[in-house]
């Protein structure tokens, strides 16, 4: 068991923190992916198993994250998150609309934020707003699915699926902290002159005083010409 982890923890394992968090993110998709169909055949019965195995189909795209991520790691966390929105429309085909499995779009935003900087805005920029699009785009107009749930069993998997998002979230809200703990504390701006003495921000004259806000400045003393 002890090797099993460590390989996995090579496998997933970065030096960029980002690439490291959505490596961890893929591999836990990837090892809940498979308990998904027993999750539905407990909550909704044995009816739902059809369609439920049927969610499995994009499972092998978040095993193959961290392989990704080694060759191009800006590729890797892009397929990453592209798999999360295209297996979470997917499955909201499969199981229907009223399953409320299109709630997993909501994590997909938030794994964008998670797994890219600022400078890289392209990426960042278009994987925040793909599910929001790819949500409106699909709201009801995805054809009907034969393996779509009854009602009743639609408000189970409705509420497993809305208590799985608030999990999701949460992960991801821990995974963020570690970020930030990592790259450290934010600096406010430095308040000590070059003397060591304390500062305000703007309230230095050009002689070194302290003035008040709006005031003018005194001018240092003048030295008189020599003779």
């Amino acid at each position: 068991m002890k090797r099993a982890v460590a390989a996995i923890r090579r496998y997933a394992g970065s030096e960029d923190p980002r690439v490291s968090a959505g490596n961890l993110v893929a591999m836990v998709l990837a090892w809940n992916t498979p308990f998904y169909p027993l999750y539905l055949r407990a909550t909704a019965g044995p009816d739902i198993l059809p369609g439920g195995w049927l969610t499995l189909c994009v499972f092998p795209l978040f095993l193959a994250v961290p392989a990704a991520t080694r060759r191009w790691p800006l590729g890797g966390r892009v397929l990453l998150v592209v798999a999360a929105i295209a297996n979470t429309v997917f499955c909201a085909w499969v199981l229907g609309e009223a399953s409320g499995t299109a709630l997993f779009l909501l994590p997909c935003i938030a794994l964008a934020a998670l797994v890219f900087r600022r400078e890289e805005r392209v990426p960042l920029c278009a994987l925040l707003v793909l599910p929001a699009v790819a949500g409106v785009a699909a709201w009801g107009r995805l054809p009907a699915s034969p393996f779509a749930c009854a009602a009743a069993e639609c408000a189970s998997i409705f509420w497993m699926n809305a208590m799985s998002v608030a999990a999701v979230q949460i992960f991801l809200g821990f995974l963020a902290t570690g970020l930030v703990s990592a790259s450290g504390a934010v600096r406010a701006p430095s308040l000590v002159s070059a003397s060591g003495l304390v500062r305000a921000p703007g309230l230095i004259g050009a002689s070194g005083l302290v003035r008040e806000p709006g005031a003018v400045a005194p001018m240092p003393p003048s030295t008189p010409p020599p003779r």
